[in-house]
């Protein structure tokens, strides 16, 4: 799950004086295609001495479509459009099949369509929504309202600041936290590879003093 995108600078004001409401964050996130972001990620596991250090980008070519491009440390993209999950990787033919068969990447579209196009009763529809923080650093968390998604994932928390989706911490119903930097975050992370640092960015939101840039900006190439 994950984006960014510039608030309107009307958008943010009355946020400031206050708290934020779920309402507020889709308002700031809604974000017509095209679109795209940089994303870094560390996986843990019990064959590997330190975390993988995945980095790439998500890109959204059209309302229908998201694409999750690896570019480090191999190369792969998976694409989600008309119900079917496309894989191309290096060296290796692409596999296709249907979308039903990976709840876990149906989950994803439907979050970040709805994000996306700030469809708020979308969202609510399939979870619980709990906005806190103020316009300069703000979380939503998401928990699951249906028996069949809570057994895959416990909460969704999103974190940002201003208009920018910056940090989407998962917890599945089993194993770790899974957390995905974007943005300016996943810029601002450079070379990190360790878990606690990423966590930092990830919570405070605060590695500049200037303006926080489109972490998913329109009409821009990744190339």
């Amino acid at each position: 799950m994950l984006s960014a995108a510039l608030a309107a600078g009307c958008g943010i004001a009355p946020a400031l004086a206050g708290d934020v409401d779920a309402a507020w964050v889709l308002r700031q996130l809604a974000q017509p295609a095209p679109s795209q972001t940089g994303f870094v990620e560390l996986r843990g596991s019990a064959l590997l001495k330190e975390p993988l250090r995945v980095e790439g980008q998500y890109r959204r070519p059209d309302a229908g479509t998201l694409v999750r491009e690896v570019r480090a440390p191999y190369a792969e993209t998976t694409t989600i459009a008309d119900g079917k999950v496309s894989i191309d990787r290096a060296g290796k033919p692409p596999r296709v099949f249907p979308l039903q068969r990976v709840p876990e990447l149906s989950d994803l579209q439907a979050s970040f369509g709805a994000l996306l196009s700030g469809d708020l009763a979308a969202l609510e529809r399939d979870y619980r929504l709990h906005a806190s923080g103020s316009a300069q650093h703000w979380q939503l968390v998401l928990t699951p309202k249906a028996q069949a998604l809570a057994a895959r994932v416990r909460e969704v928390t999103l974190r940002g600041r201003a208009g920018e989706l910056r940090c989407i911490e998962t917890q599945p119903a089993r194993g770790d936290l899974q957390r995905t930097l974007l943005g300016s975050a996943a810029a601002a992370a450079g070379e990190v590879r360790q878990a606690d640092a990423l966590a930092a960015l990830c919570r405070d939101g605060r590695d500049g003093d200037g303006p926080a840039p489109a972490g998913l900006a329109p009409g821009r190439s990744g190339h």
